[in-house]
């Protein structure tokens, strides 16, 4: 049992998915921040404004509920799954672009299909 989950931890596809786990928490730090210290308050700065508000949570309804927040949580889900999109399609762009200067090799016939073409073509000549 112990060679068997020596096994599954060690595999590359364990360690893989680790590795991934742990730049998908930094790099979402980075996206968090990009989101919520640069790009939402240069979208909603004159709406907060025009609101004499200095932060979006702070919009209320009924005296308790706070429907800021939710509006806030909305407006940082959007502009995160945008620049996801964004980033995304630039990833897969420099991908299609590397598979084109990369030469695609010939599929090589294998020998019996050869030796068979061959067979086919000879019977076709004394059909003649």
């Amino acid at each position: 049992m112990i060679k068997e989950f020596k096994d599954f931890a060690i595999k590359g596809n364990v360690i893989d998915l680790a590795v991934g786990v742990v730049i998908g928490a930094a790099f979402g730090k980075i996206i968090n921040s990009l989101i919520e210290d640069v790009i939402t308050p240069l979208i909603l700065q004159p709406a907060l404004k025009a609101a004499q508000l200095t932060n979006l949570q702070d919009l209320k309804m009924f005296g308790s509920v706070k429907y800021g927040m939710f509006i806030s949580a909305v407006i940082n889900f959007l502009l995160v799954a945008w620049v996801l999109f964004l980033i995304i399609k630039g990833v897969n762009a420099a991908k299609r672009r590397e598979a084109l200067k990369t030469p695609v090799p010939a599929p090589s016939v294998p020998r019996q299909e050869e030796l068979l073409a061959e067979i086919r073509d000879l019977l076709r000549e004394q059909k003649k």
